[in-house]
C-alpha cells in the first residue's frame, strides 16, 4: 500500500467483526488487529488474580505489570498466547466490567493508537471510530439482531466444546449491549461518519466484500 490506512470497524458483540476484519486485512495485505481480544486478556488476567473491576488500587498495579500484544491471530499476555482461552462468557462479561475503567482504557488505547501510527491496519471493537481513530480513513458499523448474534455466539461456543443454553448466550449479549452503550466512558456508538452495515441477513463474506469495495472504489476516484 502506497499510504498508511486506518479501517475502524465498530459493533456490538458477536456481529462478526473480528471474522470480517480479518478477510479483509488478508484481503488487503494489512494488519489486523483485535482489540476485543486485549480487553480480554486484561478480563483473563484480573480473574486469574482475582481482582475485580472495583479494586482499582490492584487493578492499576497489575496494569503496570501487563504486556500484551497481537500477533496475527494470537493474542499475547505477558508473553503468553492465551488466544485458546479468553473466548468464555466468563471472560466476555469481565472484559465489559474492565472496559469501563479508565486506566484499562488508557493502556489498551495508547497500545492501539501506536500500533496504527506506523502501518496500516484494521481494528475492530466499540469505540476505534469514535475514539481511538476519530481521523481513521474508513469507519463502519457493524451490527446484527440480537437473536442472530446469540446464535452465531452459541454455535462458535458449542464448537468449542462449551455446553451452554441459546437463551444463556442470548441473555448475556443483551447485558453486554447495555453496559457497552451505557458506560460513561466512550460508549459503544456508531460515529457520524461511519458506514453502517446490517449483517443480519448477510454471510460474512458478503460483509467482507462489502467493506472491500468501499474501500477499493474511494481508493480509485
Amino acid at each position: 500500500m502506497s499510504r498508511i490506512l486506518r479501517i475502524a470497524v465498530d459493533g456490538p458483540s458477536g456481529a462478526g467483526k473480528s471474522t470480517v476484519a480479518r478477510q479483509v486485512a488478508k484481503a488487503l495485505g494489512i494488519d489486523y488487529i483485535d482489540t476485543g481480544a486485549m480487553y480480554r486478556a486484561v478480563a483473563y488476567k484480573m480473574i486469574r488474580e482475582g481482582i475485580s473491576a472495583e479494586d482499582r488500587d490492584a487493578l492499576k498495579e497489575m496494569l503496570a505489570h501487563t504486556e500484551i500484544d497481537v500477533s496475527g491471530c494470537d493474542t499475547l499476555l505477558d508473553g503468553e498466547n492465551i488466544s485458546g482461552k479468553i473466548r468464555t462468557p466468563e471472560i466476555a462479561k469481565m472484559a465489559s466490567d474492565a472496559s469501563a475503567v479508565p486506566e484499562v482504557r488508557e493502556k489498551l488505547v495508547a497500545i492501539q493508537r501506536e500500533l496504527g501510527r506506523s502501518k496500516s491496519v484494521i481494528m475492530d471493537g466499540r469505540d476505534i471510530g469514535t475514539n481511538v481513530f476519530p481521523d481513521a480513513e474508513y469507519k463502519f458499523f457493524l451490527t446484527a439482531s440480537v437473536p442472530e448474534r446469540a446464535r452465531r455466539r452459541w454455535l462458535e461456543l458449542r464448537t468449542k466444546g462449551q455446553d451452554i443454553s441459546l437463551e444463556t448466550v442470548a441473555s448475556d449479549i443483551e447485558k453486554r449491549d447495555y453496559n457497552d452503550s451505557h458506560r460513561a466512558l466512550n460508549p459503544l456508538r456508531k460515529a457520524e461518519d461511519a458506514v453502517e452495515v446490517d449483517s443480519t441477513e448477510m454471510g460474512q463474506d458478503q460483509v467482507a466484500e462489502y467493506i472491500l469495495d468501499v474501500v477499493k472504489n474511494e481508493k480509485t476516484e
